[in-house]
């Protein structure tokens, strides 16, 4: 992963001691709330329905053992000894003191880690394939263009009021796992006729309020642009973005209204200015970067392993195991190891301080110490051993950490919802919970098969809600908690966002409401069709007929 250079470190430790004198000026009343306000959202401090909330970063997914220990330490020092993994691969700490904060972030920088732009209208972290670098169908290895995106959006002057939050992915895969059609810009890294790396650029995708999937603004873009064209589309947006109505404020809103053959030209005639400009990137740049990445001393294996071999014929529960949580690894004799975060009755993309310490642990044992953040909440040991899985497991399992239920209906995505946010309709982690507990039969949920079912409390979709095979989203009528649902959303290449079923439910009908679409599903399969599969080759017609037969719907569908 990244290492720090000393102006990494300074601007860090400047940025620390910069936030530390404004809470001292906001408690002596030297400031005020208006005034204050920015001034935390630049460090990632919301204020939250109980208490303060801290988005601490995790560019792109990565972290060292020593930063999870870190992290681990910060939770059971300052919180209440526990942190939430997002959505965007960042930790939240959802009980930490105002008066604490500036004490936090210290301990942060001392482990090359920081707050900045979590929060904010601003360009927020930057995110990828949790297997980047490992994945065997990666065609290039997107971190280090990544960590050159990082440092080109840091406190940059220009984008640093945009009308709204800005958020960028790349991906570098044949098959896209950082949902890339589904963000302000999308960033899809190939190989060219000519064997050059070049970008597809997606522009205008988000979810909240207004779901849209983002349109390709340039097939073919030669990689050495990715910051200036970046910038061009900025640009415009920040000329031309809606600052009237937080509403409509978002990129997705621009495109839209002005057509993406509108928007394209102008990004074009921005660029013009910027394509060889000093942010153009350059092969001295590039290599720069990337040596700040540590390159691992991978043994030469065989590609099997016969003590995982016997350790799958002899033992079900590590067989079961292995089959939904460990994943290829493009080097011989490694596997990639996903971590779940979504033990049964538990909030999903939790972890305690001392799951923390394990993963940290396991890291350093077993991954180089390094792990990765996914977006579906779960953490991921990139680079562990086929020899060194049984132990892996047995030390995961021990502490609620191998649960097998990766890919499938309970490793569902999940906001904080209406237990913290204020921003929330209603409560999402209850719900989740319900759900896990309904299909609490590990043999039924394999039966079953792979299975996304994400959920939010609120329109803004942090639980990307709009792009789950099963969609649950939280609205309020007339101060009551209430559900909608939809099916047929997806991520990857052939993505697509959902269609609402019907009315909405309350909370107590959702397992039962989630239990009615699985018997069409199974009813109606055929051999190796997903839930997503099935949905699209019947429509949604026969799932709403059997839910809504046996379900008195009690509101009308809130308008999205």
């Amino acid at each position: 992963m990244y290492k720090y250079d000393e102006i990494d470190q300074q601007l860090v430790d400047e940025r620390v001691a910069q936030y530390r004198d404004q809470v001292r000026r906001y408690l002596a009343k030297e400031l005020s709330e208006d005034e204050f306000r920015p001034l935390r959202l630049q460090n990632g401090l919301y204020i939250q329905r109980h208490a303060p909330m801290l988005r601490i970063a995790v560019p792109y997914g990565m972290l060292s053992s020593r930063q999870l220990h870190k992290l681990a330490d910060i939770a059971n020092k300052y919180d209440r000894g526990f942190g939430h993994f997002s959505t965007r691969q960042n930790l939240q700490l959802n009980w930490p003191k105002l008066e604490d904060t500036p004490d936090i972030l210290a301990e942060l920088a001392t482990v090359e880690m920081h707050a900045i732009q979590t929060s904010g209208n601003c360009i927020r972290n930057i995110t990828t394939d949790q297997f980047a670098g490992v994945a065997p169908d990666e065609i290039i290895d997107p971190r280090t263009m990544a960590e050159v995106m990082r440092q080109w959006s840091t406190f940059h002057p220009e984008f640093a009021l945009l009308p709204r939050k800005f958020k960028i992915a790349v991906s570098g895969t044949k098959q896209d796992r950082a949902i890339v059609q589904a963000h302000d810009i999308g960033m899809e890294f190939y190989r060219d006729a000519e064997n050059k790396v070049a970008i597809k650029v997606w522009v205008g995708g988000g979810l909240g309020r207004t779901p849209i999937l983002g349109t390709v603004i340039r097939e073919h873009l030669e990689w050495q642009h990715a910051l200036t064209y970046c910038e061009a589309v900025i640009r415009v947006y920040n000329l031309h973005g809606r600052r009237d109505n937080a509403y409509k404020a978002r990129i997705k809103i621009l495109v839209k209204a002005l057509g993406i053959d509108e928007f394209s030209k102008q990004v074009e005639a921005e660029w013009l200015h910027l394509k060889d400009s000093p942010n153009t990137i350059t092969e001295a740049e590039l290599a720069r970067v990337a040596q700040h990445f540590e390159a691992f001393d991978y043994a030469t294996l065989p590609a099997h392993d016969a003590s995982f071999d016997a350790a799958i014929a002899s033992n079900a529960a590590f067989s079961a195991w292995a089959k939904r949580s460990v994943h290829p690894h493009k080097i011989s004799g490694y596997r990639a190891v996903t971590l779940s975060l979504k033990p049964h009755g538990k909030a999903p993309g939790d972890a305690t301080s001392e799951q923390m310490h394990v993963v940290a642990d396991l890291a350093a044992e077993y991954s180089f110490g390094e792990l990765r953040v996914s977006h579906e909440q779960n953490l991921i040991l990139a680079d562990v051993k086929l020899s060194d899985l049984f132990a892996v497991w047995e030390k995961a399992r021990a502490h609620g950490l191998a649960t097998p239920n990766i890919g499938l209906l309970t490793d569902i995505i999940c906001c904080p919802g209406g237990d913290f946010c204020s921003l929330a309709n209603a409560k999402s982690i209850p719900i989740a919970q319900a759900i896990q507990m309904q299909f609490d039969n590990l043999d039924y949920l394999h039966d079953i098969g792979e299975l996304e079912l994400n959920i939010s409390g609120c329109m803004n979709a942090c639980g990307h809600h709009h792009v789950g095979h099963i969609g649950i989203l939280g609205v309020d009528k007339d101060g009551s908690e209430w559900y909608q649902v939809s099916i047929g959303g997806k991520q990857g290449n052939d993505a697509s966002l959902a269609t609402v079923i019907g009315p909405s439910f309350s909370a107590e009908e959702m397992p039962g409401v989630v239990q009615k679409l699985i018997e069409v599903y199974l009813k109606e399969r055929s051999d190796e069709e997903r839930f997503i599969d099935t949905v699209r080759r019947i429509g949604v017609a026969p799932f709403k007929a059997h839910v809504y037969a046996t379900t008195e719907p009690k509101i009308e569908a809130a308008h999205v």
